[in-house]
């Protein structure tokens, strides 16, 4: 795999240019076989399109001849290099990094780039700009093409972040680089070179609301129709689930989301699957995990336990409705990982009844959960009980 700018052929080094030469096939995006010599003698091919699902058959394909893949800048950042050693292993490849548009941009910016915060809209919702979003906050947006720092204006725009700074670096590294710089909430720029990365720095304007990754944002942060796990039983439940790097949740009776969303804005390589029965609901979830900055967020509409066999297993289930339903807890334990959690809440007697059983049965935890919260009593304050809640956590033995 040999990175490449878009200074092209001349800004290749003497390893990355051997590699080519020597290769019979180079595999690339056409931009990029268009920066390659007519004289070399491999055999050209671009990428097939969708392109994730044809690559193990074009690897295959090509397993016994001398194959380049050519890719912008650094193959093993945000790029192909990741997927193609996963399918045939380290051992079979030699990567050949060019300074990823990242550095380049850094460069120009004097930003520390340890300092820096990366999304990617190639091939991603740039909704996921949301998660990260804080005041002073140094992000990169590498743009899918020439209309995403338009779109991103308008999106720091809404979330009220129209004060912050932007800056467009386009084709980088090459003779025809430019910069354009502006604000969010005043964008003068029309479309300009698709190949470009957007720099912000995020500034806060009033009625910003700053969002933490820890569990327990306020309930006004979600839409619901009341179906909410309320902000200090999502927080417990959050810190019993325990999310850890490229772990999958199971939030099933997702109601609004919210622990689905909240696992997903705890570690950003986690996954989630969102299980709602009603369409209304699912809809709402999607919404709510756009808008909190998890797009990612997979929301199935079924009811459970059936639309459970689907599925992929999980590294931890959240039950929170449909706790009365036979067979979702079954299910649920029975599709668990080995070393996995599993945290059920119940605020009826007959749910606080199942859990006890279960806890009987399998162990772990069960904690009963009371808040009280001030609130206007005549001309006084005084404390309004909410309803209590009783969580079972519990974690799978490993084989």
């Amino acid at each position: 795999m040999v990175g490449i700018g878009a200074d092209g052929w001349a800004g290749l080094g003497e390893a990355g240019r051997r590699a080519l030469r020597a290769a019979e096939v180079v595999v690339a995006g056409r931009r990029q076989l268009d920066l390659l010599p007519e004289d070399l003698p491999a055999q050209r091919m671009s990428w097939p399109s969708p392109l994730l699902p044809a690559l193990p058959g074009l690897l295959d394909t090509h397993a016994d001849r001398r194959l380049c893949v050519l890719a912008s800048g650094d193959p093993m950042w945000f790029g192909i290099g990741g997927r193609i050693v996963e399918l045939v292993g380290p051992d079979r490849v030699e990567v050949l990094p060019h300074p990823s548009s990242i550095a380049l941009a850094c460069a120009r910016l004097g930003w520390p780039v340890e300092r820096v915060t990366v999304v990617s809209a190639v091939g991603r919702d740039l909704a996921r700009v949301r998660r990260v979003l804080a005041p002073n906050r140094r992000i990169l947006v590498l743009s899918v093409d020439a209309s995403t720092p338009s779109a991103l204006a308008g999106l720091l725009t809404d979330a009220g972040y129209s004060a912050s700074s932007l800056t467009v670096l386009e084709s980088l590294g090459s003779g025809q680089e430019q910069r354009r710089d502006g604000t969010a909430g005043n964008w003068p720029h029309p479309p300009g070179d698709p190949l470009n990365v957007v720099a912000v720095h995020a500034t806060a304007g009033p009625d910003a609301v700053l969002r933490s990754s820890v569990p327990g944002l306020p309930d006004e942060a979600y839409e619901h129709d009341g179906a909410l796990t309320k902000r200090e039983a999502r927080a417990l439940a959050l810190a019993r689930l325990a999310p850890a790097p490229d772990e999958l949740l199971w939030d099933v009776g997702a109601g609004s989301g919210s622990i689905g969303i909240e696992w997903l804005r705890a570690e950003p390589t986690c996954r989630a699957v969102a299980v709602e029965a009603r369409p209304d609901r699912a809809e709402r979830i999607a919404g709510n995990a756009s808008t909190l900055g998890v797009p990612e967020l997979d929301v199935v509409v079924g009811r459970a336990p059936a639309v459970l066999a689907g599925l992929p297993a999980p590294d931890a289930v959240f039950v929170g409705g449909g706790l009365a339903t036979e067979g979702v807890l079954d299910a649920c334990w029975a599709a668990l990982a080995p070393g996995g959690r599993l945290v059920a809440h119940a605020v009826t007697i007959e749910g606080e009844r199942e859990l006890t059983i279960r806890a009987a049965q399998l162990g772990g935890d069960l904690t009963r959960l009371g808040v009280e919260r001030a609130a206007p009593l005549g001309g006084f304050t005084s404390w309004k009980p909410a309803r209590a809640l009783v969580q079972w956590a519990v974690s799978k033995p490993c084989r």
